[in-house]
């Protein structure tokens, strides 16, 4: 079988009856248009417009997702963009403000954690309600668990909206005092004449604290060395999220052998041995009187 070359055309073989038919030849552009097309590719067909359907049915998500992340915000956007909250009532003595305290205090009582502490068997509590101690020590709406031989302390914490640095956001100096003086318990009740005061505090902000919420400071005993107490110590949410971790030096005063130890032991939350009732010093009571009697 011969083939016959023909200009501007592809080979025709002879003999055979499908013959091919000559292509015209085209010009450079035509050409370029031509052979760019991919044998058996579709042209795609235009854009559709988007129907009533579409349009309501993406403007119902968008409002769906608004709502959502309003309510229940992401952490970053809610330390950024606080929900707005009332502050402290003005008067402590008022019906409204009285009201807000007892029920705080009712939820501090109900938590889980502090529920399973007090129904331990060894369990004891010696600790009026209506004779707290009105000062950071021994008071304002905490509550302390602590082992009988003083290696570790729970303390429990409401932190309302009043003390915040960035709004939602509970100042980081305030956590480092709640710290101090958690771990300042422990300290200076294994310290030899039981008066202490804070030589050193080291401090890691894990997690932003928010505010309005309870908080639990677990405290360690760590080394005594003579008038030297170490104590570690982890401030955490109620869900267990660690949020500051703490650990501290505390030394003993040359003095402290000078001071009334008994009434200040007392003032810590030490479990009296005869009488029930706490030393009050937003009271008044005369310590050296009750030195005396002891």
């Amino acid at each position: 079988m011969t083939i016959e070359k023909t200009k501007g055309c592809l080979a025709k073989p002879f003999g055979i009856n499908n013959a091919y038919r000559k292509l015209p030849e085209l010009p450079e552009s035509g050409r370029a248009f031509f052979f760019n097309v991919e044998p058996g590719r579709k042209s795609s067909p235009p854009p559709r417009r988007l129907g009533f359907l579409s349009i309501t049915l993406t403007a119902f998500v968008s409002l769906t997702a608004y709502a959502v992340g309003s309510i229940y915000p992401a952490s970053p956007l809610a330390f950024l963009y606080p929900a707005p909250a009332p502050g402290p009532p003005a008067d402590p003595h008022s019906p409204e403000s009285l009201e807000y305290t007892a029920a705080i205090e009712k939820q501090l009582l109900s938590l889980p954690l502090l529920e399973s502490l007090r129904a331990a068997s060894d369990a004891n509590e010696w600790y009026e309600a209506q004779r707290r101690v009105n000062n950071l020590s021994a008071g304002a709406l905490r509550v302390v668990w602590v082992r009988r031989d003083e290696s570790e302390s729970y303390v429990f914490v409401h932190l309302g909206r009043g003390l915040c640095g960035h709004d939602g956001i509970v100042h980081g100096g305030m956590l480092a005092t709640i710290l101090d003086e958690s771990m300042a318990r422990t300290a200076i009740n294994n310290l030899p004449e039981r008066v202490g005061v804070t030589a050193t505090l080291n401090l890691s902000y894990r997690a932003p604290t928010k505010a309005d919420q309870f908080v639990v400071v677990k405290t360690k005993m760590g080394e005594v060395k003579g008038r030297r107490a170490y104590v570690v110590a982890r401030l955490e949410d109620m869900k267990g999220t660690l949020l500051v971790e703490a650990k501290a030096m505390f030394v003993q005063p040359k003095y402290a052998k000078l001071l009334n130890t008994a009434g200040l032991r007392q003032i810590m939350g030490e479990p009296p041995k005869d009488d029930p009732t706490p030393v009050h010093l937003a009271d008044g009571e005369n310590l050296k009187a009750l030195s005396k009697e002891k």
